[in-house]
């Protein structure tokens, strides 16, 4: 609790002490019938006066239809009536001290959902070490850092801006980004992003970026700005407060004036004190606390929850949205698969596999291109250039060079063909480099793109989740997009798309959904953005750092773990059914407490109950999530 919410507690505590004291005490008739009034005013001061002073503030700046208004009119309203007929002041006191008490359960409910927002905002350093030309470092403030600087991070710092590390080895730990514990090493070249821990090494990083666009800034910016986008449920309940509260105070006060006036009328016994006392029961029943209060609750305790676990929700209407997903599109390469070509086979190899390997590598050696750096990446170790000579590059087929003094051939079939070569064709999927030593066919190398070891969990858990059509969008050739979708148990597949077919892909799907539900598409965030914002809700996975992905989509899962994509979806529904339980329950409660009241079959106690009660149990459903 904070200072604030202690005082609270304790003017509860004392309060509901001297209530109880008083209730016991034989005050009746002392002084004229003054004194208990006098001294039930006490603890009701004690308890109630910022009540009444918020009361008050509202009638001066013409806002006053809340619900300090409609409680304060009720207490004193107790009160007053206590004086002119009844002589109980308990239950006036009683309303407020329970009024407080909802009140501070529900600012410690949201102190607790806020905690891993307030988490969060930790991930960003108040200073970083700037080094100087004489290799010393300074500490100052992020935001004097120019781009380009050199930083140094020590062990056990948080890293402030993003960079390049330029000198030094360490561990990061991202799981303030990631919401990923497990740590990753990281040297020389390698990016670091603000926001992660140095466990171990000092590192000097050259920043990339300025303080304000860094990826800790930016994730801040995100998830405080996420509260102004509000759900349909939220603009339903803003509506509907703003139309309620002036509707029961006018019905409370036909109830008490207009009812017994009727009566008067008609020739029968007004009982203004029993109407009277009626409209202020109604009117204590009416505060729509419950509504107000649980429902932002519900949805800031789900983005709260979402961004502890690397999901960042850019709005409480994109997570009503995501609940909704009944149709999940893909991008495949870098969403579901790796992204990154490696070798997956060696076939029909008549020598070692792993001199079939070595030959390859250092044939490709000297060529920048995805595959040779692919087939350099499966030898282990550094290649050793003097061994080839002779290098000579065959566009779109391969290369020819000289390994150890024997020529060899590495590339595709065509390369083979004009080289007079018989080799053996493969039949799996993937890209096929043929290799062949001093005019003899010796084997070929598959290369592909990998599954990501989490797709098929991804694809199962949002089937479980109720997502009932997955559909894999990709630019890559159909037989390969069909070997990846099979692993992941996808049936359609569109492949050979360019990014405007993506959209029209989507497109479709939008207009082929059922009723209600929603279309959202997972990218990489890079070039399917206009797929991202065309899409009811666009997922950028893995965009961790990249603008692209947090301009253009509405959920960023700041990892490359698909697994989060059903956690994410799961989550938003959590939060929808316990936004529709409290819609149920509040409004549900309310009415039949507000007709007994009507009727006179409801007290003061009933009217605690309908307000305060009906409050904390929404607020206990609402934090659930």
């Amino acid at each position: 609790m904070n200072n604030r919410q202690k005082q609270t507690l304790v003017r509860i505590l004392v309060s509901a002490v001297l209530l109880a004291v008083l209730h016991f005490l034989p005050l009746d008739g002392v002084w004229g019938g003054w004194l208990k009034p006098a001294l039930y005013l006490i603890p009701y001061i004690i308890v109630g006066y910022d009540i009444l002073r918020k009361a008050w503030k509202g009638i001066v700046n013409r806002q006053p239809l809340d619900e300090c208004l409609l409680m304060a009119v009720a207490t004193v309203g107790a009160f007053v009536l206590g004086i002119l007929k009844t002589g109980d002041y308990v239950e006036a006191v009683a309303v407020m001290v329970f009024y407080q008490t909802g009140e501070l359960f529900q600012s410690v409910a949201v102190g607790k959902s806020r905690r891993s927002i307030s988490d969060l905002m930790d991930i960003r350093p108040d200073t970083a070490n700037l080094v100087s030309e004489d290799g010393t470092a300074e500490e100052v403030s992020p935001e004097d850092v120019p781009v380009g600087s050199v930083i140094q991070v020590d062990p056990g710092e948080k890293v402030p801006l993003d960079g390049v590390i330029l000198s030094g080895n360490s561990t990061l730990n991202t799981a303030a980004l990631t919401g990923e514990s497990q740590p990753f090493d990281v040297g020389e070249g390698d990016r670091v992003l603000s926001g992660s821990v140095n466990l171990t090494g000092v590192l000097r990083v050259r920043t990339t970026c300025e303080a304000d666009e860094s990826t800790a800034s930016r994730i801040l910016e995100l998830v405080e700005n996420a509260s102004s986008r509000k759900s349909r449920s939220e603009a339903f309940i803003s509506r509907f407060a703003r139309i309620y509260t002036p509707a029961v105070v006018i019905a409370a006060a036909a109830m008490g004036v207009l009812a017994p006036l009727f009566l008067l009328l008609i020739g029968r016994d007004p009982m203004w004190m029993e109407w009277l006392m009626r409209a202020l029961t109604f009117l204590v029943i009416s505060c729509p606390c419950a509504l107000v209060i649980s429902i932002p609750l519900t949805f800031f305790a789900a983005i709260g929850r979402a961004s502890a676990n690397g999901i960042l929700v850019k709005g409480s209407n994109y997570l009503e949205m995501l609940a909704d997903a009944g149709i999940v599109a893909f991008d495949k390469t870098g969403t579901v698969t790796e992204g990154a070509f490696e070798v997956v086979g060696v076939h029909h190899a008549s020598i070692d596999e792993d001199e079939l390997r070595m030959i390859a590598a250092l044939a490709e050696s000297h060529s920048s291109h995805p595959i040779s750096q692919s087939l350099r990446r499966a030898v282990p170790g550094d290649l050793d250039a003097a061994r080839v000579t002779d290098v000579t590059e065959h566009a779109g087929e391969g290369v020819t060079a000289v390994v150890d003094g024997i020529p060899v051939a590495v590339g595709n079939g065509r390369l083979m063909d004009r080289l007079g070569i018989e080799y053996k064709a493969c039949h799996e999927v993937g890209t096929v480099v043929h290799v062949a030593r001093d005019g003899s066919f010796v084997g070929h190398i598959l290369i592909a793109d990998r599954v990501k070891p989490t797709s098929r969990e991804a694809v199962d858990g949002m089937r479980a989740a109720g997502v009932h059509r997955a559909v894999m969008l990709t630019g890559d050739r159909p037989e390969a997009a069909k070997v990846i979708a099979d692993q992941l148990g996808i049936t359609e597949v569109k492949a050979g798309l360019l990014p405007a077919d993506k959209v029209s892909a989507v497109e479709q799907l939008l207009a082929e959904k059922r009723g209600n539900e929603t279309v959202a598409f997972v990218g990489d965030g890079l070039n399917d953005a206009p797929v991202l914002m065309r899409a009811d809700v666009g997922i950028a996975m893995g965009a961790l750092g990249s603008d692209a992905a947090i301009e253009a989509a509405d959920v960023v899962l700041m990892d490359d773990n698909p697994a989060k994509i059903p956690k994410a979806i799961s989550l938003a529904r959590r939060c929808m059914r316990i936004v529709r339980e409290n819609i149920v329950l509040a409004i549900g409660v309310k009415l039949i407490c507000l007709i007994l009241s009507a009727l006179g079959l409801g007290s003061m106690w009933l009217a605690i109950f309908a307000d305060v009660g009906v409050m904390v149990l929404a607020v206990l459903n609402a934090i659930r999530v």
